[in-house]
């Protein structure tokens, strides 16, 4: 059996944390693959020393707009296939999608919608949410394992966000996408941090306005989600509450692969 480290972070600009010491950080946790979300730039966009990193292979998702969403994997292992979507345009269009097949497991980096600009916004997150759900359970019906990452824009739980209360009728925290993680926790994955740390006061974004990162008055936002076949093959999930260039933090999973 091998080892392998996942990482993934809302970096909130490329570009930006580029020049924050990102390939510093990247060369220091060496991982396997690494998930970047709201990359908020087109490859072409992007310094040759980001696109071509040493040891890697790398994949850009990018929205049709410039400058918004986009969605990166860097990864040692060389995926068998790599899609940009869910075969459904006005999902596909804004690059918010990777999904990368490996031998082993298939890989979801995905930026999910926000919902708070809107009505319409928040409909479309949770038209999103359920697309998703739709996709992943056709290859999971078909025995695939599945890893699931990305920033999927709502905390689950009170113990996940600093203020429930205050943030009840927020987007982010509405009944309705807490009751979505429910249904699709309950439709066959795991909320692979839980497996490993039941505490409070675990967080992976925090409002930059506020200041809230120097309080921890965060939300848990960001996740590694596994299918239940891939569950025993999971061996830590963390979050690396002290990185900072982002107002997300990257959260990180290590599982076992291939055979004994």
């Amino acid at each position: 059996m091998k080892k392998i480290k996942i990482l993934s972070w809302n970096v909130n600009g490329l570009r930006a944390v580029y020049k924050k010491g990102f390939l510093e950080w990247f060369a220091k946790e060496n991982p396997d693959v690494l998930c970047i979300q709201e990359t908020k730039a087109h490859e072409e966009q992007l310094p040759e020393d980001l696109i071509k990193v040493n040891g890697y292979n790398s994949y850009f998702s990018s929205g049709e707009r410039k400058g918004y969403s986009g969605v990166a994997i860097y990864s040692r292992l060389t995926p068998v296939d790599i899609k940009k979507g869910f075969g459904i345009k006005k999902f596909d269009s804004e690059g918010r999608i990777l999904i990368a097949e490996f031998q082993d497991f298939t890989l979801f980096n995905i930026y999910y919608p926000n919902g708070k600009a809107s009505a319409e916004r928040l409909q479309y997150k949770m038209e999103f949410y359920d697309a998703f759900l739709e996709y992943a359970g056709k290859l999971k019906k078909a025995g695939k394992k599945l890893i699931i990452c990305g920033d999927v824009n709502t905390a689950h739980k009170e113990i996940d966000i600093a203020r429930p209360k205050e943030n009840s009728t927020v987007s982010g925290f509405l009944p309705e996408e807490r009751a979505w993680i429910d249904n699709f926790i309950a439709s066959g994955y795991a909320d692979s941090f839980r497996l490993f740390n039941q505490g409070p006061n675990n967080y992976t974004w925090w409002d930059m306005v506020t200041r809230a990162r120097e309080r921890n008055v965060g939300w848990r936002i960001d996740y590694f989600f596994v299918s239940d076949n891939a569950k025993n093959d999971l061996k830590n999930s963390f979050i690396l509450s002290d990185v900072m260039g982002s107002d997300h933090c990257p959260i990180g999973i290590e599982i076992s692969t291939g055979k004994n």
